[in-house]
């Protein structure tokens, strides 16, 4: 079994220095309390981002997801834009890091005085974890393909716990994980609300039918940074692409799929449930993918 997140193991990640509240420390000394909002009740927001010739990918587009989750949540960071840059980039610097970096950004509520949901019992700024590792993808993922299944969790409403925030809580995702590996899947692919195909359980969903490109409305799902490049490189490369509401019949109809994700990029799928999907250098899937990776250079 294969997942979009796949990687080449790396012995330096021993000797990683990982940021936590302003002080930096070796990966087995990186603590974080058991009375911080993302212990107790996974109260936080999270991005995460490839790190190419010293410099954090497209950071402009993940703080302004990051920022904008914070302020769904009602969680004020005492840090601004132009300060938490400066800490990533010290945090690339004290590693010494250039490229095949994956970095993840944490913000939780902060400390809490007991355990309680209500934001009033929390006694301190938000916290902030910056955890930077090698992380090569594992190049086998572009050549194998994922086998994707559709799964009976769904992505919720946006008044229920809304599936747009890139959240610490992702229950509902890992259950659909969970779901779908006992299914035989690599990945799962979840419904919306309505009966729409919205997203996978950690990376969004595409398929191609007769050369056109077809992605959800994005209502029910993270705001996606890499999917928004593809959406952009099928514009500027006037590829049509469609960004409407799709049934799974539609999708059983697709002459290829693939999935996108800041770790991953473009990751190509070979099956779709029972549907085979032939994988060959000549689909549209590894052209998007060539034209996305020059992006990172």
């Amino acid at each position: 079994m294969v997942s979009s997140h796949d990687f080449q193991e790396d012995k330096r990640n021993k000797k990683i220095k990982i940021y936590v509240n302003g002080k930096y420390y070796p990966r087995d000394k990186a603590k974080i309390s058991v009375f911080d909002s993302s212990v107790l009740l996974g109260d936080g927001v999270w991005t995460s981002g490839r790190i190419y010739n010293g410099r954090f990918i497209f950071l402009k587009e993940h703080l302004d997801r990051l920022y904008k989750d914070l302020k769904l949540i009602s969680i004020k960071l005492h840090l601004n834009r132009k300060e938490l840059t400066q800490i990533i980039n010290k945090t690339i610097m004290i590693n010494k890091m250039q490229n095949d970096v994956h970095m993840r950004i944490i913000i939780s509520r902060g400390l809490r005085s007991t355990p309680y949901q209500s934001e009033k019992v929390v006694i301190s700024n938000p916290s902030i974890i910056i955890i930077p590792e090698y992380k090569k993808p594992n190049i086998d993922i572009y050549n194998k393909g994922l086998k994707l299944v559709t799964v009976n969790t769904i992505r919720g409403s946006l008044n229920a716990q809304n599936p747009q925030i890139n959240s610490l809580s992702k229950l509902n995702c890992i259950i659909a994980c969970i779901e779908g590996h006992k299914k035989g899947g690599d990945e799962s692919l979840m419904f919306d609300i309505n009966g729409n195909i919205a997203t996978n359980n950690s990376t969004h969903f595409f398929y191609i039918k007769n050369k056109c490109v077809y992605t959800s409305k994005g209502k029910y799902q993270v705001t996606g940074i890499t999917r928004q490049k593809i959406i952009d490189i099928c514009k500027n490369n006037k590829i049509k692409i469609f960004i409407k509401d799709f049934k799974l019949k539609d999708v059983m109809q697709a002459d290829e799929a693939f999935v996108t994700g800041s770790f991953g990029g473009v990751v190509p799928v070979n099956a779709i449930n029972n549907k085979k999907l032939k994988l060959n250098n000549k689909n549209l899937t590894y052209q998007l993918r060539n034209w996305y990776e020059k992006l990172l250079k």
